[in-house]
């Protein structure tokens, strides 16, 4: 994992990127809570998920948003954090000029980014969007969804309103051409504290299917890498620690 730094249209931008060693990696990029509450991209949920694709394979980068950690500039609601998002988006795709696929992901505050990005960038294939706050910010920009992906909700989440992300999903799926996803871990609350294994799973078998539609590589492999994904999981043991800081 390599410290990075790159030039945002506020200034420089902070982040964490793992190259992989596979010539053509698809690409992944992952989005951070709300600066304002503590979200940062050392957050436990975006770690998992930047681990779980970086152990699929993938070339991935994790940042932070202008005004969080060293990342310079100010909090902007989400115009600013959408600036962001696009300029590390390119700054991925530069670095992996050859990826077969880009994938962005989010958590909370940055699925809202996350899925605004994808509706801006044709290159996006698929995402992945942990707790989009449904109950709070408007969705009603997705007409039409241009893509398919997943969907992950905690079923006690105290924030964010689990009947109204299972609605959103709902509504997004009924949509044509695409077909999202929807996964409930019924005990996980807001911060998936005890499940992070669970959302390890749910998010890596998501990929590992989509890839392989996509790609289609011999059945033996398949097999293999899902497996592979499970065993990864089981091995980071039940204190679910999956994040490189304390936050």
């Amino acid at each position: 994992m390599a410290e990075v730094l790159f030039n945002g249209h506020a200034g420089r931008l902070e982040g964490r990127y793992h190259q992989s060693s596979r010539p053509g990696a698809p690409i992944a990029l992952i989005l951070h809570p709300h600066p304002q509450y503590g979200g940062t991209m050392s957050n436990k949920v975006v770690y998992t998920l930047y681990s779980c694709f970086k152990d699929l394979g993938f070339s991935v980068l994790r940042f932070n948003f202008r005004g969080v950690g060293r990342s310079q500039g100010e909090f902007e609601d989400g115009v600013g954090e959408l600036s962001d998002a696009t300029v590390a988006l390119d700054w991925l795709q530069s670095m992996n000029p050859e990826a077969r696929q880009c994938w962005v992901a989010g958590y909370t505050f940055g699925a809202w980014i996350a899925l605004q990005l994808l509706m801006r960038r044709p290159d996006i294939n698929n995402f992945i969007a942990i707790s989009p706050p449904a109950n709070e910010k408007d969705f009603s920009f997705l007409a039409p969804c241009p893509t398919s992906g997943l969907i992950v909700q905690g079923g006690q989440d105290e924030i964010v309103v689990p009947q109204t992300v299972s609605a959103l999903a709902r509504r997004l799926n009924a949509q044509r051409s695409v077909s999202v996803d929807y996964a409930c871990v019924e005990d996980a609350d807001h911060m998936y504290n005890g499940h992070l294994v669970d959302l390890y799973k749910i998010a890596g078998n998501y990929v590992i299917n989509s890839v392989n539609k996509k790609e289609p590589i011999k059945k033996r492999r398949g097999r293999r890498k899902k497996e592979e994904v499970e065993e990864v999981a089981l091995l980071t043991d039940e204190s679910d620690d999956f994040s490189d800081s304390d936050e």
